[in-house]
């Protein structure tokens, strides 16, 4: 097999934006299969949901915003702890960033490390590093449930832990007047997922679970285009189901069988590329996908710290 180039480092073309209304003073901004970013209008503030990789990417994003409305931004909402979701929060100057308690925990954990990690693996996300003042750290944190009260008749924004999945900080943004879910990495739509620090059988389970409770008629994933009505939002969260089930079926099969870490990824790799090998950072993530799961399936509980040499071994083992 000829060894493909590292990570999304070869992932250079610009990629097309598309900034949409989903509802009166809701905003997401999408662009083929990069991080999807949002806002929601309260009666005189803003509230942002994710970051991007560093302040001169999220300027980008908030001038787009300010076509919409000049609003200032009264929180910031992390749906986990990965730099490219968070590193571009000084653009915004929030009066609060918020995330989950172990998010916060994650930072302080490996922050620095998953910082080095990231702008290894998709250079292109980060534009200009240099202007990012450091790592990124929540004034506030929950560790169940949070709501924002938007004021006048915007009725109210819910942040909820729905369980362990991408990370184990994960929280989801609902607007239940609205019927709008910021589902954050938790659901991809026609993008392939990273579980390179998830808990697969939870996040399979009960948590995706959860989010299907969610009476939510439009959904906006981590990455992928915005998906509206209640049957494309259902086909959203059962294709993210899907995704784990064949990994974890793959991946434990290739165990049991005695097989090596590359035997599971090749038994990963051929069962799930006929459906998800087109989309956005499938070749990038899988084989960080598979050694996590390799872990979990050997009682490694927590997710081990990835770093620049670390994604360079697994990447060579795997993909060469």
């Amino acid at each position: 097999m000829v060894q493909k180039a590292f990570a999304s480092s070869a992932d250079l073309a610009e990629k097309e934006q598309s900034m949409e209304v989903l509802a009166d003073g809701v905003y997401a901004l999408t662009a083929e299969g990069d991080p999807n970013v949002g806002a929601v209008e309260g009666e005189d503030f803003l509230v942002c949901f994710e970051a991007l990789a560093t302040p001169v990417a999220a300027r980008a994003w908030l001038a787009r915003l300010r076509e919409h409305t000049a609003k200032p931004v009264r929180h910031l909402v992390l749906s986990h702890y990965h730099a490219v979701r968070v590193l571009g929060a000084s653009a915004f100057d929030a009066q609060t960033i918020v995330a989950h308690d172990n998010t916060r925990a994650l930072i302080a954990e490996r922050g620095r490390q998953d910082w080095e990690s990231e702008l290894g693996r998709m250079p292109r996300l980060f534009r200009e590093p240099a202007s990012i003042p450091g790592l990124t750290w929540p004034d506030v944190t929950f560790s169940d449930r949070m709501t924002i009260h938007l004021g006048g008749d915007r009725g109210t924004l819910e942040l909820r832990h729905l369980g362990r999945g991408h990370t184990e900080g994960d929280i989801v943004a609902w607007l239940p007047r609205q019927r709008v879910l910021f589902a954050g990495d938790l659901v991809e739509a026609q993008a392939a997922l990273y579980t390179g620090d998830a808990y697969h059988a939870d996040w399979a389970g009960g948590t995706l679970d959860r989010v299907a409770e969610l009476p939510a008629e439009v959904l906006v994933g981590g990455r992928g285009a915005v998906v509206r009505g209640r049957p494309a939002v259902a086909a959203a969260i059962a294709q993210t189901r899907d995704f784990l089930r064949v990994m974890r079926r793959e991946v434990g099969g290739a165990r049991e069988r005695g097989g090596t870490l590359k035997d599971a990824f090749q038994a990963a790799h051929a069962a799930l590329a006929p459906r998800y090998g087109g989309w956005p950072i499938f070749e990038h993530c899988l084989p960080f996908n598979v050694s996590r799961l390799w872990d979990e399936l050997s009682g490694v509980e927590r997710p081990a710290i990835w770093t620049a040499e670390r994604d360079r071994a697994v990447w060579d083992r795997l993909q060469s």
